[in-house]
């Protein structure tokens, strides 16, 4: 017999909340028969969050029990909190994932078979692309970041804007091989200078920071995935130097 559940939460014209979408849906996946109780105005929300005495809504009964709201309703369900919530990698590791695979396909595309020297090249070039692009859709917020660990930047700001630059167009140059003796040096330099940067304020001071790799207001925290995005570039830059020569 399923267990029974009333939730309340905004259902109105200028605005669906999103916590209460994720409620319902948590309780329906979950086997419960949901009564859905819609607030219908931004006054009618006012006014049952003032006549309870709650702070927010959605809120959440169970069996008549009042439960809470959306953050009560995960821990009664042994969900944990959302994962919204504290640090992650899953940024980095998704645009990683993808540009694998991009990389992989493109290579197939091209050449009718599987070439790992070649997918790696275009790994890493798509991958600075996509790294190039999170940075540069705020680059007022990425430089914020930045300029907390970067060695370059903390002396001359501007350089945080150019670094951005630096990163998308290497990678769009390198995908075809133009300009090789001069993408691939000033490559090599911007990210060596990254390299040392995060190694510095991570392993040497010990600094707790976020990495400014997927952009501004990032969760990703500056660590080992940061270093790898560097090594990954002086890796790219220097083979592209070799196979040029």
């Amino acid at each position: 017999m399923k267990k029974n559940a009333d939730i309340y939460r905004m259902v109105a014209p200028g605005h669906l909340c999103p916590w209460g979408i994720k409620a319902l849906d948590l309780l329906k996946r979950s086997g419960y028969k949901v009564e859905d109780h819609h607030l219908e105005s931004m006054e009618a929300n006012k006014a049952y969050k003032e006549e309870h005495g709650y702070d927010e809504t959605p809120q959440i009964f169970i069996d008549g029990n009042h439960l809470g709201g959306y953050d009560q309703l995960r821990e009664h369900l042994g969900k944990g909190p959302d994962p919204k919530e504290g640090e992650t990698y899953q940024p980095v590791i998704a645009i990683f994932a993808v540009t694998f695979l991009m990389a992989s396909t493109t290579t197939w595309a091209m050449l009718g078979t599987i070439n790992l020297i070649r997918i790696l090249e275009l790994f890493i070039a798509f991958s600075m692309c996509a790294l190039g692009i999170q940075k540069l859709q705020d680059l007022k917020g990425y430089a914020t970041g930045f300029v907390q660990y970067d060695l370059v930047a903390q002396r001359y700001v501007p350089y945080a804007y150019v670094y951005a630059y630096i990163e998308a167009g290497g990678g769009i140059l390198m995908i075809a091989g133009l300009f090789t003796w001069i993408v691939a040096p000033i490559v090599l330099i911007a990210s060596s200078i990254g390299a040392v940067s995060i190694f510095k304020a991570v392993y040497i001071e010990k600094r707790d920071l976020k990495c400014a790799c997927v952009g501004g207001d990032s969760s990703v925290p500056l660590g080992f995935i940061s270093l790898t995005e560097n090594i990954m570039m002086i890796a790219m830059a220097v083979w592209m130097m070799v196979k040029a020569a």
